[in-house]
Order: C-alpha cells, then sequence, then structure tokens
C-alpha cells in the first residue's frame, strides 16, 4: 500500500486494521472484498494520490504568493527547513556551478 502517493508504513497499518485485514497478506492474495473494503475506508477519511497532490501545491503556490520566508526559498529553489546550504543541499541546489576565475590552492611540492 506504500506505493500510493500519501500513505506510509503507519497508515497502511492503520488502514488495514479498520478493514480487518490481516497485514501478513500480500496484494496477490487480496480477494475483491478485501480491496473494496480497503477502497471504502480510504474514501471515509484519507487524502491520497491527486487530491493530495492538488493540496500540496496549492500550499505551495500560496506560500509564494504571500512572499513568505518559506515562499522565497521554495522560488530560489533552496532548502525550506532550515537545512544548511554552504557545503550540502546539492539535491535541492543542482549540480555545482564553476565561478570563472577562482584561483585554486597552490600545491605543498
Amino acid at each position: 500500500m506504500t506505493y500510493v502517493y500519501g500513505i506510509g508504513r503507519s497508515s497502511s497499518r492503520e488502514i488495514l486494521t479498520k478493514a480487518g485485514i490481516s497485514l501478513d497478506l500480500k496484494s496477490d492474495d487480496l480477494s475483491d472484498d478485501d480491496v473494496a473494503k480497503i477502497r471504502q475506508v480510504l474514501e471515509q477519511g484519507y487524502k491520497v494520490e491527486g487530491d493530495l497532490r492538488r493540496e500540496v501545491t496549492a500550499n505551495i503556490k500560496r506560500h509564494l504568493d504571500m512572499g513568505s520566508y518559506r515562499g522565497q526559498r521554495h522560488r530560489k529553489n533552496l532548502p525550506v527547513h532550515g537545512q544548511r546550504t554552504h557545503t550540502n543541499a546539492r539535491t535541492r541546489k543542482g549540480p555545482r556551478k564553476t565561478v570563472a576565475g577562482k584561483k585554486t590552492a597552490p600545491s605543498k611540492g
């Protein structure tokens, strides 16, 4: 179930418990009734896939429009949650951009 966007390990356990399905069953072993129960539990109180993606995108857009600190970080494509950027943050910043004219350290030889 964790392949579904918005469902992690803990919420997957919670959903299966509410549906009354064993945690040990594999997805291939589920009957049509079991799948229907899971679908019913999901519809009752979980945002998943498209709805959740739309909500997250709307939240980010709201921060961008407000011009808040978080919005500015999103706009500049930098880490939003207070991580350091002097080193690291390569996932968010992308590959290194070499600065022209920067001298290398003299060799000790």
